[in-house]
């Protein structure tokens, strides 16, 4: 294979993962690629409405060695993050191969062999930094509505203007169902559907930001694997949101949706509400399929060790909840990435000649 298509790191996707991926195998200088099948960096930031804005300050949302611009206190939106992730790769002159698209990653001769359109790329070892929002996920019961009633998913959403007189029905208890519905009940009849278990947390407390509160409590090292971790990785964790907020921006709440004919959707108490749109925000579910490796249990769960997987010199990050909870945050990728890339450095140099001669003579 022609020099040009080897190297040390393959790393898949653009996003904060893995640009934050691209930063440490830089400082390893590793030879590394990083692909995406979008055009532009950050593909996954561009997919989201027009008045994202993130829950955690700026203060908090930098990438290793380069500080997010703007008042530190502050929240950034959508284009400020997506301006800044485009800014970093820059800075640090990342290989990024956009219009890459990985259709699939086998394991050949102790290497990892990458299918792309029009190219073959081989590597030493490989990171799945997709992130995860990946394949939308949209419940049965859509498809019995009728077909004239506007409907989206949230990955589709970008502002009220888009949508039809009449009531609204956004359904999902994550902060992204919360911050639509904030969003529309400005304009429009707009009714919440919330079915899953929350944690409502507010976005500032005694004058300080959550995440402040967190950090100095040590609540955002817990991992997964502790008590509390695997705690709150089960429920909906709500920040600056709640059903209490939701009411008073004139939002009506209801319990799970359970089913829906023609223009009625039915809610699990026996409400039904007829509605003019309806927003699935009902989250993404992964698709590794691309990936002919053993890298699932029988019910689908990717096996792996804080991004470590069972096939040697195989990784993930941007997982949620991958190590902690900050694991698929802007400003906490780094933590996972940084383990992840002492994983590649070591395993590197394991194979490498010298290391091999070294624990030869060291066994005599």
């Amino acid at each position: 294979m022609p020099a040009q298509n080897r190297y040390d790191v393959a790393v898949i996707g653009a996003g904060q993962a893995g640009l934050t991926m691209g930063y440490e195998l830089a400082r390893q200088r590793r030879r590394f690629v990083i692909l995406d099948t979008a055009d532009s960096i950050g593909a996954a930031w561009r997919t989201r409405w027009d008045s994202l804005t993130l829950f955690t300050p700026r203060r908090y949302d930098s990438l290793p060695g380069l500080e997010f611009p703007g008042e530190p206190d502050g929240y950034p939106g959508r284009d400020e993050v997506i301006a800044y992730l485009e800014s970093y790769a820059e800075t640090f002159d990342l290989p990024v191969q956009l219009g890459s698209e990985v259709r699939s990653v086998q394991s050949e001769d102790g290497a990892f062999r990458l299918e792309l359109a029009n190219e073959v790329i081989e590597a030493d070892q490989v990171v799945v930094a997709t992130g995860p929002f990946q394949i939308p996920r949209v419940p049965a019961l859509a498809a019995d509505l009728d077909p004239a009633i506007f409907q989206t998913h949230s990955v589709g959403y970008r502002n009220p203007g888009e949508l039809p007189d009449g009531a609204v029905l956004v359904v999902g208890g994550g902060n992204t169902g919360f911050q639509i519905a904030a969003e529309l009940a400005a304009d429009l009849e707009t009714h919440l559907s919330v079915g899953s278990r929350q944690m409502p947390l507010p976005q500032r407390i005694g004058g300080r930001d959550l995440f402040w509160w967190l950090g100095k409590l040590g609540i955002l090292e817990k991992s997964i694997d502790t008590k509390l971790g695997r705690r709150l990785s089960t429920r909906d964790t709500l920040i600056g949101s709640s059903p209490r907020t939701a009411k008073r921006a004139g939002v009506t709440m209801h319990g799970r949706a359970v089913g829906a004919s023609g223009r009625t959707v039915v809610f699990e108490d026996g409400s039904t509400l007829d509605v003019a749109a309806v927003i699935w925000a009902t989250g993404y579910r992964f698709d590794h399929s691309w990936i002919d490796l053993p890298i699932t249990e029988e019910d689908g769960k990717l096996v792996h060790r804080r991004g470590v997987a069972d096939v040697p010199g195989l990784y993930f990050l941007g997982l949620p909840w991958q190590h902690t909870r900050g694991s698929a945050l802007v400003g906490w990728v780094k933590d996972d990435a940084e383990f992840v890339a002492e994983r590649i450095g070591e395993r590197a140099a394991a194979s490498s000649p010298t290391a091999l001669e070294g624990a030869a003579t060291h066994g005599k």
